[in-house]
């Protein structure tokens, strides 16, 4: 993305996305105060974060039975039915890191491991995004958590962090091509998380080869363990390298979301909160999603900067919309065109050739200044005489 003078000022951004995750599927019934376990609970807890501020909504389900993170497809369809009618206008973003379970022996017999998470696709209703990773990757959540983060948690037993601490998120080109098929023959768009920027580079290979064609929403991530960290410098590397088309969401851990959203708020990108990621503030006191909504709506009035209504948010994320050609795709994310023909060096999109005249500038140094005006006085004199 490229920065102009004015691109900075809270009046010239895009109204701020706020990205809802209140399911928490890391953490277990006691681990935190507002997990939502029963139902109703859940739909509840969609329906505050859309009354607090948030226009998207990242999915997960929990069985209401075992209080775990279900793999039953049935319970996502009855639980995106009930979200949808409660909050009719909030974006839903379902997690694509689910495997439903096959609900026969034959059926897992038959099912690879890949058409279990290609399901997402089947999902009734449909969500308006589904997440999917490109390139695997390690995603030990683990080395970023220090004891005071997972302190009162499950996470505690060193088992279940070691369980943990084994995660790799398994995303090469034999799963995400057939997804991106699957999901676009259902009328759901992508949206791509990533670990890294070398992944940004996966997907933008897609995009200039027309595997994928359409709007290019996107995260940086700071969760570590094998993808990028909370160094700020690769923050803005990656920032500098997504398309100027992209919409882009910071999706930070714990503590550190204290210090990624209020700078994504003022670098003019949106923001992701809620107990999946965090559940604390800077001064470590406990946090639910709702309070860090709270927290972020803050931020953006003191800014200046509008929070995005419902409406704008799919506007600016454009669901719904694809793209016919390679061409389209890459003009509409901002991106140069791929080379053709016997093209030499940088690329651009063709124009009439024409060139505008040059603005005059000067340093706006006082003497420079002046003397130039002297100068140009003495020719014209000269010249009378």
């Amino acid at each position: 993305m490229r920065y102009t003078d004015d691109s900075l000022y809270p009046e010239n951004m895009s109204p701020l996305i706020i990205t809802a995750a209140p399911y928490g599927p890391t953490w277990l019934p006691g681990d935190a105060e507002d997990i939502a376990v029963t139902w109703d609970e859940q739909v509840q807890a969609a329906v505050d974060c859309y009354n607090a501020g948030a226009t998207v909504l990242h999915f997960h389900v929990r069985d209401p039975e075992t209080g775990h993170l279900s793999a039953d497809i049935e319970h996502y369809n009855y639980l995106l039915g009930r979200v949808k009618k409660a909050v009719p206008k909030m974006i839903m973003q379902v997690g694509g890191s689910i495997a439903f379970s096959p609900k026969s022996d034959g059926a897992k017999a038959e099912w690879l491991d890949y058409d279990t998470r290609h399901m997402l696709a089947e999902l009734q209703p449909t969500p308006e995004t589904v997440t999917v990773a490109i390139g695997t990757s390690m995603m030990d959540l683990t080395q970023m958590w220090t004891a005071d983060d997972i302190k009162g948690t499950h996470m505690e037993d060193p088992k279940v962090m070691a369980q943990y601490a084994g995660m790799f998120t398994d995303a090469g080109p034999g799963f995400y091509l057939e997804h991106l098929k699957r999901l676009k023959k259902a009328g759901i768009q992508p949206y791509f998380t990533l670990a890294h920027v070398h992944q940004l580079e996966i997907v933008e290979r897609l995009i200039r080869r027309g595997v994928y064609m359409g709007p290019l929403n996107t995260n940086i991530t700071t969760y570590g363990g094998g993808g990028c960290g909370n160094n700020p410098y690769d923050w803005m590397h990656w920032l500098s390298r997504e398309p100027q088309g992209a919409v882009v969401t910071f999706w930070a851990a714990m503590r550190v979301a204290a210090v990624a959203e209020p700078l994504a708020i003022i670098l003019g990108q949106n923001v992701r909160v809620g107990i999946e990621d965090n559940l604390w503030n800077s001064k470590r006191e406990r946090m639910t999603t709702i309070q860090q909504i709270e927290a972020v709506v803050s931020l953006t009035e003191r800014f200046g900067r509008p929070v995005a209504t419902a409406e704008e948010a799919r506007k600016i994320m454009k669901i719904g919309v694809t793209y016919n050609s390679v061409e389209e795709t890459l003009k509409n994310l901002g991106m140069p065109p791929n080379t053709a023909g016997d093209g030499k060096g940088f690329t651009v999109f063709e124009t009439d050739g024409k060139k505008t005249s040059q603005h005059a500038m000067s340093d706006s140094h006082p003497i420079p200044t002046a003397a130039a005006k002297k100068s140009a006085a003495a020719k014209k004199a000269k010249a009378v005489a």
